[in-house]
């Protein structure tokens, strides 16, 4: 059996999306599977193998990492896509996934990864002309894969999409990589207490309430911040102008080590964002055994459980935020799903 896993980027790259299908497809070893990317920069290998997995990268157009439109990707979809027994195409947010369904493959399974929202302004106009046009996408699925409830019920209310077509599978976790946070916890500077951010610096992921809360706390509290994004100048800015610039610290393009590192070291990881489908950073800190502060809202409000992740109500008070994440001092224990277990129920 032949697969293809379409979807926006793949590694080096590394993102939700991207950390999905990475993981999904490695563990489909009895199948001949490739991953179908783009490549904006046109300097990736247009072929290579990773982990097993034989990757063809499409130069595409991605103005601010958005969009990913290739011509070139849906040329070959066109031409290729009934050779692959199954094409399981990745997120709604950009437009392989359309062109996916628009080749015409034999069996087509849609994972959305749909969070109801552009991710700035301009995209958020944008984003209603084409999600009238790219709704096609979930006429054409033989099959759904919704990563949350929350994510489910904007699919269904959004284009009308029967819930017995749509199967709720949650993102995993690679437990294995884990296994060495508690050595690494034992490197924690006495003293010291981290609140980290990890993911893409937009306005929607609230990353400016978690500046501002630093403004509010001890000196001896630091931010750091792994991702980049159009708004991090904005960041920044903010940032010097509260006179806490110094406190924190940018990271981007981290490797796994380098990233388990920043996860396990962490006293608490903030994701303050008004839309997400999953929050697998969450469940990543939380395998680093490190708690969570969310927002009340979209698919974050499904992990909170005021013991390991703890919620705060949009609109956020800052002040009210800066004292929760002061009082945090949980010891986690929170049973999370393998990767192992996603692939099977995928099978």
């Amino acid at each position: 059996m032949k697969l293809a896993f379409v979807t926006p980027r793949f590694y080096p790259h590394i993102g939700g999306v991207e950390t999905h299908v990475y993981e999904i497809a490695k563990r489909m070893k009895e199948f001949e599977v490739e991953v179908l990317a783009t490549d904006p920069s046109g300097r990736l290998a247009k072929s290579e193998e990773i982990d097993g997995i034989r990757v063809r990268r499409f130069r595409s157009y991605a103005p601010s990492d958005a969009y990913f439109f290739s011509l070139e990707l849906y040329r070959y979809l066109k031409r290729n896509a009934k050779n692959y027994d199954l094409v399981h195409a990745h997120n709604f947010h950009a437009f392989p996934a359309l062109l996916a369904a628009l080749s015409e493959p034999r069996k087509f399974v849609f994972s959305p990864h749909y969070h109801g929202h552009g991710h700035s302004f301009l995209r958020n106009i944008l984003f209603k002309p084409y999600r009238a046009y790219a709704r096609r996408i979930f006429d054409k699925a033989d099959a759904i894969v919704c990563v949350s409830n929350f994510e489910k019920s904007l699919v269904m209310a959004d284009f009308k999409v029967e819930g017995s077509r749509i199967h709720v599978i949650p993102n995993g976790v690679n437990l294995e990589a884990f296994r060495g946070v508690e050595e690494i916890k034992k490197r924690k500077e006495k003293g010291l207490r981290r609140i980290l951010y990890v993911g893409r610096i937009e306005k929607y992921k609230g990353l400016e309430y978690a500046v501002r809360a630093l403004n509010l706390l001890p000196e001896n509290y630091v931010l750091e911040i792994v991702g980049k994004g159009s708004y991090r100048k904005k960041i920044v800015e903010l940032a010097e102008k509260l006179g806490v610039i110094d406190r924190i610290k940018f990271y981007q393009d981290l490797d796994w080590n380098e990233l388990l590192e920043r996860y396990a070291l962490a006293d608490v990881l903030v994701l303050l964002s008004k839309h997400e489908a999953y929050g697998l950073v969450v469940a990543e800190a939380l395998a680093a055994k490190t708690p969570c502060v969310v927002a009340k809202t979209s698919a974050l409000a499904e992990w909170i459980d005021e013991r390991n992740v703890f919620g705060i109500e949009y609109p956020i008070d800052v002040r009210k935020l800066a004292e929760l994440i002061k009082s945090i001092d949980a010891r986690v224990e929170f049973k999370l799903t393998s990767w192992d277990e996603v692939a099977e129920k995928l099978k």
